[in-house]
Formats: structure tokens, sequence, C-alpha cells
């Protein structure tokens, strides 16, 4: 009789799991990874990756039961466009948004076009007066896709999709990082780097 991979058979368990719970799951993932890790004595390394059984244990003393499997639902299924987490070797980290002391490190990286930031009309003025600021977070969120980029400006009001022009940003000094495909980083972006989407 062939014996079942537990490990598959936990994957294939895991992956019944409904949206909701999934969804649950990520915003409890990232409270964590983004916000609480001293609180619940997670420790981060310089860029932000903590085991995933670590991540479990944070998880349970918050009182979310999760699995492995459950972790890796969350980052393979839960809005992949966005890339909220990354996965490296039974390690995990989310890529952005972080408002914790320690400051996550990513490499520098040069843009190679424009790169856009959603955010609202109501902030549109300001901005285009005194830059794109963190406001609370470590970086400047950014990303190529425009649809994205509007999407995610359109969370708190009326989006209005800001332009960046990262090539010459970055050739006159400004450090931009890349989270991933579809996210950048910086620490600011001067208004005259910007331009209405």
């Amino acid at each position: 009789m062939k014996s079942v991979d537990p490990k598959a058979a936990d994957l294939k368990k895991q992956s019944d799991l409904d949206a909701a719970a999934l969804k649950a799951l990520s915003k409890q993932m990232s409270r964590i990874l983004r916000h609480e890790a001293e609180q619940l004595n997670l420790q981060l390394d310089p860029e932000g990756y903590v085991p995933i059984e670590a991540l479990l244990a944070a998880l349970q003393r918050a009182g979310v039961p999760a699995t492995e499997a459950s972790v890796h639902a969350v980052v393979e299924t839960m809005e992949p466009r966005k890339q909220r987490f990354k996965l490296s070797e039974g390690w995990i980290r989310a890529n952005y948004g972080h408002s914790l002391a320690l400051r996550i490190g990513h490499q520098p990286a040069a843009p190679s076009g424009f790169l856009y930031h959603g955010t609202t009309v109501l902030m549109r003025e300001r901005i285009m007066r005194e830059g794109l600021r963190p406001m609370g977070r470590q970086y400047v969120h950014l990303t190529p896709d425009a649809d994205l980029a509007r999407m995610v400006g359109g969370r708190h009001g009326k989006p209005c999709l800001l332009r960046v022009d990262a090539v010459r940003a970055h050739a006159e000094g400004i450090a931009f990082y890349q989270a991933n495909r579809n996210f950048w980083l910086t620490d600011h972006v001067p208004p005259q780097y910007l331009g209405l989407g």
C-alpha cells in the first residue's frame, strides 16, 4: 500500500479552506509581520524574515489557529498581484507596509520606467506640493501597474493616480528598492518627479 505524504495531505486539506478564512488569516499575518512582531516576541532579521514556525507560534499566542499549509495558501492565493508576503526556504516576511521600529532592508535597484502611486483626490494637492512621504510607514509604496495603484488609492476615497518619473529621480540620486515584481519602495519622492497619472 502506497504511503501518503503527510505534508501533501495537509496541503490538500488546507486548500479546502474557504476564501473568508484565508482572508482573515492574511490580515492576522500582515498585522503581526508588519506591526506587532515586537509585542509578540517575534524576532525579525534585518530583511524582515522570520522562520515560519516562529510566525505560527506568534499566531497561536494571538489566538489565531494556523498551519504551515494555511500560511502557504495565504501567500499563494490571497491577492497574488499585491504579493504581500515572501517565502524563502522555511522563512517568511511581509514585503512592505511595516510600521515596526526595525527598518526592513531591501537591496537598491534601478527602475526602468514610470512608477505609480494611488492616493485620494483629497490628498492630491498636498502631495503635489510636498511630495510623497511614507506617512507612518517605513517607505513610500509605488508600482509599475497603474490599475493596481488606482485600486489601492480607492480604498480611502475617490482615487487619484500619480505618476512618478522614477528613472529621472533615480538618476538624480533618489534611492529605490524593489520589494517584489509589483511594488517598489523609496524614502521620499520630491514633487518635481510627480505628475498626474
